[in-house]
């Protein structure tokens, strides 16, 4: 995911919208910078499992990919190689999720990065899922 990484934003967004599954969800890359991503999206009925909360398949998506975006800052084009997710709260009556995730740290070909996302409503962020991940350079 290499690009000028003065702004770097531009680019990224143009890989998120490659990706159909980001697309059929809404998903939108709102900050992305060396070491940093945010990536958000509006929570709507389809989301919602039987309980009323978002699928945790939700937020495991934003997770995946924030910490994919974060380590493909500093690796270039990368895919993730493993992750963790811990749910902490149910993601309910929110109008947006968003997942902003860091490098850790990183080397040639891994990062290891983490990611929290935050249920959002209205101006106030709830975390809801915490996440750590090791992203490898793509081929």
């Amino acid at each position: 995911m290499s690009a000028d990484p003065v702004n770097i934003l531009p680019f990224g967004q143009q890989v998120l919208a490659k990706q159909a599954f980001s697309t059929l969800l809404g998903a939108q890359l709102d900050a992305f910078s060396p070491g940093h991503a945010e990536i958000s999206l509006p929570v709507v009925p389809g989301l919602l499992q039987q309980h009323g909360f978002v699928h945790g398949g939700v937020l495991s998506y934003l997770a995946d990919n924030a910490l994919t975006f974060a380590g493909g800052s500093v690796l270039g084009d990368s895919v993730t190689s493993e992750y963790k997710i811990n749910y902490l709260r149910p993601a309910k009556d929110a109008d947006r999720l968003v997942a902003v995730a860091t490098v850790v740290g990183s080397g040639k070909t891994q990062a290891v990065c983490r990611c929290d996302v935050f249920m959002v409503r209205g101006e106030e962020r709830t975390l809801c899922a915490a996440a750590q991940g090791t992203i490898r350079k793509a081929g």
